[in-house]
Formats: C-alpha cells, structure tokens, sequence
C-alpha cells in the first residue's frame, strides 16, 4: 500500500483441503475483503487529509498532509486471486505461468519494454556466480565496497564504479535477484545475496500466536 504503482497477485493455498464449491466461495470472500480493505483505507486517508485541511493550525501539519497525500497517490492494482494445491506440481506450473503472464502485460509493468545495458547482464550473472561459490556464507551477506571489489575483478567489470553499482542494485533488488535495503543507515553498506536466507530468518521470527508462545514459556 505505500509502494507505488504497486500490483499485488493474492494466492490462495490448500486448495486440496477444500471442496471444488468452497474454493469458490472463499475466492470471493478474499477478494471482497480485499477490496473493503481498500475501500476502508481510501476512506481513511480522505478523513485525515481532510481534517488536517481544515484545521485550524494547518500551516503546523504540511509534512503530515504531504505524507498522506502521497499515499493517496499510490495506486493499488489487485489481481484476480489464484487457488492452489501446493503438492500438486501441475497447479504450481500454472500459478508460474500465470505471473509470467502477468509480468508481460505492459499494461501493468511498462517496463518490462525497457532495453538494459549490457552491464546490467555482466553484473547480474557475476553476482550469481559469487553467491553460488563456495567461499560464499550460507547467509549471503556482503559488504557494499567488497562486492564491487569482487566484481572489478571480472574482466568485463574491471572499471564498474560505485554509483552504476548501486543503479544495477536497485534494479536486481526491484526483480527480486538480491535484497538490498538502501534506504536504512544501518543496512546501506550491506547487500544480500541470498534472499532466501532473509525468508527463513522472518519466518522463524514472525510467526503466528508468537507473543502468546513466548508467554507459554515458564
């Protein structure tokens, strides 16, 4: 919701625990509290703006009121969802196809038209190659300027500097290949090459019911 241009395609998973009727009626439910969800939040954003407008101290609140009109400005587009098996190897190519579908669209992604420089590809395929290798640490993690030194050690890299670094980042972070958090001091010196590393930490520290887990513990 505070992305913007932000399109979100919702799955719905277990569909082997349901009947083929109930599939369809969850469905419906899920898409109808999304958009009630959506609805609620246009509403609420349109009430605070509001009344920061007619305030009558309004001049005090002009960061708020650009803060909340830039999140009234990001438009959300909601997929229809996806029901799946995920044992059934069949319905998993199917929610794969239908991204890819979805990823072509220009529509929704214009630019998916846009022409990369060759660099872009050199400096992808190297950072597989480092996080592949085995000197790399199962949690993927490194330094911003010892990764650049690492990929000035590629013969078609050898002049890459430290901005158009941080430009192939961005992008390579927007499609997913790394995760870089540019934006927290903490963490703008430090790129992370294996996502999936980041998935297993969030799903062993948020968890569901976890504060009544914890208070479980004598």
């Amino acid at each position: 919701m505070r992305v913007p241009n932000s399109v979100v395609l919702p799955v719905g998973t277990h569909v082997d625990c349901c009947q083929e009727e109930e599939v369809k009626e969850k469905s419906h439910d899920i898409m109808a509290k999304i958009a009630a969800m959506l609805a609620e939040r246009k509403s609420t954003l349109t009430h605070f703006i509001n009344n920061l407008e007619g305030s009558e101290e309004a001049k005090f609140y002009v960061d708020q009121w650009e803060r909340l009109k830039e999140m009234e400005s990001c438009t959300l587009t909601i997929l229809n969802l996806v029901a799946v098996n995920c044992m059934d190897h069949c319905d998993i190519k199917k929610l794969e196809f239908t991204i890819l579908e979805h990823v072509k669209n220009e529509e929704l992604f214009p630019e998916v038209v846009r022409v990369l420089p060759p660099v872009y590809r050199q400096v992808e395929a190297a950072i597989v190659d480092i996080a592949q290798s085995k000197e790399m640490s199962d949690h993927g993690m490194m330094d911003l300027q010892h990764l650049l030194s690492k990929l000035s050690q590629h013969k078609h890299l050898a002049h890459l500097g430290r901005e158009l670094l941080q430009d192939i980042l961005r992008y390579l972070h927007r499609i997913g290949l790394v995760v870089w958090y540019e934006e927290i001091d903490h963490l703008e010196s430090t790129v992370f090459l294996q996502p999936t590393f980041l998935i297993t930490m969030f799903k062993l520290l948020v968890r569901y019911r976890l504060v009544q887990q914890l208070e479980s513990i004598s």
